[in-house]
């Protein structure tokens, strides 16, 4: 609650005084034409990033490696395009430590490490705050164990009946 409230809340208070702010300083125009550029040269740097990070991406995969790190860089992109295109200064300067090639992969590892924390603390943990019991499998009293036999069917009846017999 208590972030999302700094999301949609402070945030847009804090970004429409900044604006105000230089507004008086350097004029109304000044400060339209400085969004405006923001979000060009944001655009034109995500979309450059972007597809450095989907080839990187696909290298990785055609190496049988899992693109973890290329991923959380791409959700970075993401973000990073949605701050820029948004008026305002702070997001912008978010914006650009998310889509800078000298940041994202620190800011992408640390996410990266944060996410695997959680994991393991959850798979510690179990779900609803239950302990988990043997790698991914909680028992409870009522598990139904099924027992039964089986036959082949790609073997004939006669095969299997001959295999039985002693001889």
């Amino acid at each position: 609650m208590g972030k999302l409230f700094l999301l949609f809340v402070l945030l847009p208070i804090v970004e429409i005084s900044l604006l105000i702010s230089v507004g008086e300083q350097i004029g109304g125009w000044n400060t339209v034409a400085i969004v405006i550029a923001t979000a060009l040269v944001g655009s034109y740097i995500v979309r450059q990033q972007g597809l450095a990070t989907l080839i990187h991406a696909q290298q990785k995969m055609q190496q049988g490696t899992i693109p973890g790190q290329e991923v959380a860089e791409g959700l970075l992109l993401v973000i990073a395009g949605v701050m820029l295109v948004t008026p305002g200064f702070v997001t912008d300067a978010l914006g650009f430590l998310f889509c800078l090639p000298m940041t994202r992969p620190l800011i992408a590892k640390g996410l990266l490490a944060k996410l695997s924390v959680q994991v393991v603390n959850q798979a510690q943990g179990g779900f609803n705050g239950q302990s988990a019991q043997g790698f991914g499998r909680s028992h409870s009293s009522n598990d139904d164990i099924i027992e039964g036999e089986y036959e082949r069917k790609d073997q004939p009846k006669a095969d299997s009946e001959r295999l039985n017999k002693p001889d």
